[in-house]
C-alpha cells in the first residue's frame, strides 16, 4: 500500500511542480503587462501630427491632398492616381473639377 501511495505522488509532482511554476510566469506577465500599461498612460502622444494636407470632411474622414482636383482619390492613404504621394501643389496633373461634379462629390 505504500508503495502505490508513493508511486502516486511521484506520478503527479512533475504536474504540480509545473502547474505551480505555470502560475508564477502568469502573475510576472500580468505585472509587466500592467506596468507597461501604466506607463504608456501617462506618456503624452506628441508623434501623432497629421500632414498640412490632410483635411476633414464629415461622413467621411481624413482625406490627403487637394479635393477640388480631378484626380484626387480622396483617401486618408494616398492623394490621388497620377501622382500618389504629392505634393499638390505645382502638379502638371492638376484639373480642377467642374462645379456640377464637385457638388456631387460633395453630396455623396
Amino acid at each position: 500500500m505504500l508503495v502505490a501511495f508513493l508511486i502516486v505522488i511521484l506520478g503527479l509532482t512533475p504536474s504540480l511542480l509545473s502547474l505551480w511554476v505555470m502560475r508564477q510566469a502568469d502573475a510576472r506577465s500580468q505585472a509587466r503587462l500592467r506596468l507597461a500599461m501604466e506607463s504608456v498612460a501617462n506618456r503624452p502622444l506628441a508623434g501623432l501630427r497629421l500632414p498640412p494636407d490632410f483635411r476633414y470632411v464629415e461622413g467621411i474622414g481624413y482625406m490627403i491632398g487637394d479635393l477640388s482636383c480631378r484626380f484626387n482619390a480622396r483617401s486618408g492613404h494616398i492623394r490621388c492616381a497620377v501622382n500618389p504621394c504629392g505634393p499638390c501643389e505645382g502638379c502638371s496633373h492638376y484639373q480642377e473639377l467642374p462645379i456640377r461634379e464637385l457638388a456631387n462629390n460633395q453630396q455623396s
